[in-house]
């Protein structure tokens, strides 16, 4: 489960890139703590752009993840600053959680090229990251190492931004 404020392009885009990188080896999905109503136009061009499936992309709440009939989650990322300092739920399971926190592209001033410069940048840095991870031994690593690669892999994406 990928979180962020408005679910509209980071947490869409990783929730896409995880779905078409990993195969069937990961459900991805994604949520807003405060989703917005619709999803940012220019993250759905370029994930169109990129081969991704965007019909089955909407903004969602972190709630529509709670309860009885809920998918559990082995990874839970914030891809947003304000995400990870916001009241997010716990989640059943104690699934490893990171916070891969991106510049927020939805708020990129300028023409329409710069606003999708903006997310393209998003999406190559998540697209890297999830690569990395997608590459990760998983289910020979135990908990604490498989902890201590998702954090390492936001460290290490956190170049790529500066």
């Amino acid at each position: 489960l990928f979180i962020c404020t408005g679910n509209s392009a980071r947490s869409i885009l990783a929730e896409s890139i995880l779905r078409k990188e990993a195969g069937d080896r990961f459900e991805a999905y994604s949520a807003g703590t405060k989703p917005r109503s619709e999803l940012n136009p220019f993250a759905l061009e370029i994930l169109d752009q990129k081969g991704h499936d965007i019909s089955v992309l909407r903004a969602k709440n972190v709630a529509e993840f709670q309860g009885e009939d809920a998918p559990r989650f082995d990874f839970v990322f914030t891809v947003c600053d304000r995400a990870a300092n916001e009241e997010c739920p716990s989640w059943p399971g104690q699934p490893i959680s990171a916070h891969w926190g991106l510049p927020d592209p939805v708020t990129a001033d300028g023409t329409d090229a710069q606003k999708s410069l903006a997310v393209q940048q998003a999406y190559g840095a998540l697209a890297n990251r999830i690569r990395a991870f997608t590459a990760l031994p998983i289910s020979s690593l135990d908990r604490i190492s498989r902890q201590r690669a998702v954090d390492d892999l936001a460290r290490s994406g956190a170049e790529e931004l500066a």
